[in-house]
């Protein structure tokens, strides 16, 4: 399979088994029998999982660790363009500070990745406005996220966020949100309109408004689209059924990513060749997410 890009892949998410069994065995923790996702599970219930591997990541060593080994087995799986993603605030239980994680994390990719800092809907929005802050002088970080998604218990909506990724802007970095994962389109529009995203993680709900689509193509917003994750979040009923053939063949600039290569159990280049059973794909379509994905890294001067 000809070289490709993985644009949403997430750190704590993305650990190789063998380093699962080390950290585990090394810091006297037991690991769970079933780590892995389950086809149709809610989003809020494999949110959950992460718990056990952000407990093997709240030191310097295991982050560094676990971001070298990620951007070694996406050199060997044929990935050629990479970034990884997460959550800096997740990992401070023992006394890390947001710059040690952050700093950890660029130290295991060296240059081979770029990095992506998630904040959290619910999240308070200084925090993330404090990533981008910490992110102006450290180019290894190329973008700022919003991941998970809204519960009707959070104080801080999605408009919350837009001066921390007006200012993301300023300084030079991407902008991509977790959006319309199973929920409403206007997710999308917001994000793009609000936060001025260049890039939607899942949007699978896109084709439910003609106006969240046309805004995406008339912006030429690429979605990150991720459906083996997908199916096992429960927010398409098949693989079969996933909106990404439709998406290319409206002109959408959609791309294939991993998400999470532990807990879904999944390499780029199966989601690839998976991608080519969902209804409207071809191989043409497929070439077309491969260059959309190629063409759409972060990258900062």
């Amino acid at each position: 399979m000809k070289k490709r890009a993985d644009l949403h892949r997430h750190l704590d998410g993305s650990l190789r088994v063998s380093t699962v069994n080390d950290l585990a065995l090394e810091l006297g923790l037991e690991v769970p029998k079933d780590l892995y996702f389950k086809p149709h599970m809610d989003l809020h219930s494999a949110l959950s999982y992460f718990g056990f591997t952000l407990s093997l990541l709240q030191n310097k060593k295991n982050i560094t660790r676990v971001a070298r080994e990620i951007c070694e087995d996406a050199l060997e799986d044929g990935v050629d363009l990479l970034e990884v993603r997460f959550g800096p605030h997740l990992h401070l239980d023992l006394g890390l500070k947001l710059e040690e994680v952050i700093d950890a994390a660029l130290e295991g990719l060296d240059g081979k990745a770029g990095l992506i800092l998630c904040g959290l809907y619910g999240d308070d929005p200084k925090l993330i406005e404090s990533f981008a802050k910490m992110s102006k002088k450290r180019k290894g970080v190329v973008a700022l996220d919003l991941a998970g998604g809204p519960t009707s218990g959070q104080k801080f909506c999605l408009e919350d966020y837009s001066k921390a990724f007006s200012m993301a802007a300023d300084y030079g970095m991407g902008r991509t949100v977790h959006a319309s994962e199973g929920r409403s389109p206007q997710e999308i529009i917001t994000a793009i309109e609000k936060l001025h995203a260049q890039r939607i993680g899942h949007g699978v709900t896109l084709l439910e408004s003609e106006e969240a689509t046309q805004l995406v193509l008339d912006k030429k917003i690429v979605i990150e689209a991720c459906p083996t994750s997908n199916l096992q979040c429960g927010v398409i009923s098949s693989h079969e059924e996933h909106p990404i053939g439709k998406w290319l063949e409206l002109g959408v600039k959609a791309c294939l990513n991993t998400d999470n290569t532990f807990f879904s159990q999944v390499s780029s280049s199966e989601e690839h060749q998976r991608a080519l059973k969902i209804q409207g794909m071809d191989q043409l379509k497929l070439d077309k997410a491969i260059e959309n994905g190629l063409k759409a890294g972060f990258h900062r001067s």
